[in-house]
């Protein structure tokens, strides 16, 4: 069985998404089907549908956060040091056509998000990183073109 990366920050979001899931979000549509069940007749009963229809998006994503959880290795970055870009690292780079910095965390693909500076170890920039360190220049192909980045620090936070 495969097993998946992922920060310990990120496991624990996983975590409290899936508790919250089971413990709030399960019971709380359970009622509203029994609810939307007094209506009277099911097959013209939106309300009914609505929240079958929520019911399976909610049990779709708990399957697939205990999918997560049962397969997740976790790794903590605060325990690791060096000087190569691993997983979990943060990074700083200097982005030689926009000549400005820009910092990542390389975290696995589960809990990537480029908006919160996460990106994916298997992304071209995180795959491209991994093993390299400071002073060094890292050439990425991207949907935009071969962009060069010089790396200026590698960090375990």
């Amino acid at each position: 069985m495969a097993t998946y990366p992922i920060t310990a920050n990120g496991f624990a979001v996983i975590k409290k998404e899936l508790e919250h899931l089971k413990k709030i979000e399960r019971p709380a549509i359970i009622k509203a089907i029994a609810e939307a069940r007094l209506h009277g007749d099911l097959s013209e009963n939106a309300e009914y549908h609505a929240a079958k229809e929520r019911q399976g998006f909610i049990e779709g994503r708990i399957k697939h956060l205990e999918g997560i959880v049962a397969t997740a290795e976790v790794i903590e970055p605060k325990k690791m040091k060096g000087d190569r870009v691993l997983f979990g690292a943060t990074v700083t780079l200097f982005d030689t056509e926009k000549e400005d910095e820009i910092t990542y965390q390389v975290v696995g693909e589960i809990e990537s998000d480029l908006a919160k500076g996460k990106i994916s170890v298997q992304s071209p920039i995180g795959a491209a990183l991994i093993g390299k360190e400071a002073g060094d220049e890292v050439k990425v192909q991207t949907p935009s073109g071969v962009r060069t980045y010089e790396i200026v620090t590698v960090t375990f936070i």
